[in-house]
């Protein structure tokens, strides 16, 4: 993958200069508070050697999300393959992230998932690209709102992966944006 700048960050393939920010974000309380599991350093390290090679694959994927002018890794967005029966069929992609909390409130997301929607649309020929989260999780939502993202109720789902023993994590929002719309907003 080539790398993706935008004014403050570099969205680039993981490196092992990574591993100790990718364990400590999926494994914190505050950043996972909306997901039902947790990881250890062996698993972090292997989700992120998978996501290392779909990108290598791919071209793209959840990609490490890089302060430009520190070198910092902060945490991760991209795009990738999402397939929810009923919701998302094959061939659908999502967009999502997760940084660690110190850089929350800064910009950094919004501005890095702008430039994955530009990739996404221009580079790759998507049609639509998708997001969900728990319905709780406001801060997320504010972002796809931001990005131009449309809520779509009729999608909102329980995700088949949430573990019934966690209600609060079962449904999510469904937010679309077609490259339709994104073309308008820049116009």
């Amino acid at each position: 993958m080539k790398p993706i700048r935008t004014e403050r960050l570099v969205l680039r393939n993981w490196e092992d200069r990574d591993r100790d920010l990718f364990h400590r974000i999926n494994s914190d309380e505050q950043v996972m508070a909306f997901f039902p599991f947790r990881r250890d350093r062996q698993a972090a390290d292997a989700v992120m050697d998978a996501m290392r090679r779909e990108i290598d694959r791919d071209g793209y994927g959840w990609t490490a999300v890089e302060i430009a002018a520190s070198g910092e890794c902060i945490g991760f967005t991209g795009l990738h393959g999402a397939e929810v029966a009923g919701v998302a069929p094959p061939g659908s992609i999502e967009i999502g992230w997760r940084l660690a909390p110190e850089f929350w409130g800064k910009g950094y997301v919004t501005e890095a998932a702008e430039a994955l929607l530009a990739f996404g649309f221009q580079t790759l020929g998507l049609d639509e690209v998708i997001s969900f989260a728990v319905h709780d999780n406001v801060r997320s939502l504010a972002v796809m709102e931001r990005l131009g993202m449309r809520r779509d109720p009729s999608g909102d789902f329980d995700h088949p992966l949430v573990p019934d023993s966690r209600p609060d994590l079962k449904r999510h929002a469904l937010y679309r944006i077609a490259r339709s719309d994104w073309l308008s907003r820049r116009s």
